[in-house]
């Protein structure tokens, strides 16, 4: 399954590959993409995870960018 969120204030490059790279490696995460300019990131998810994923993606964020807020889409 394919959700996309938005990271409202995130203006790091640094801290969105790294964002990209964290949440890629969640389990049930199968690809992480974080798009700067859109403010935009959008994950494969296993259906069986989804449930559980946007709280551990929004621990993944908080990690690198404390003031940026994910916003499911």
């Amino acid at each position: 399954m394919k959700k996309t969120y938005i990271l409202e204030d995130l203006d790091c490059a640094h801290c969105a590959a790294e964002i990209e790279n964290a949440v890629g490696k969640l389990d049930g995460v199968t690809s992480s993409t974080v798009t700067l300019l859109t403010q935009k990131l959008v994950v494969e998810v296993d259906d069986a995870k989804v449930g559980k994923i946007t709280k551990e993606i929004k621990k993944v964020v908080k990690k690198y960018e404390p003031d940026v807020e994910v916003v499911e889409k």
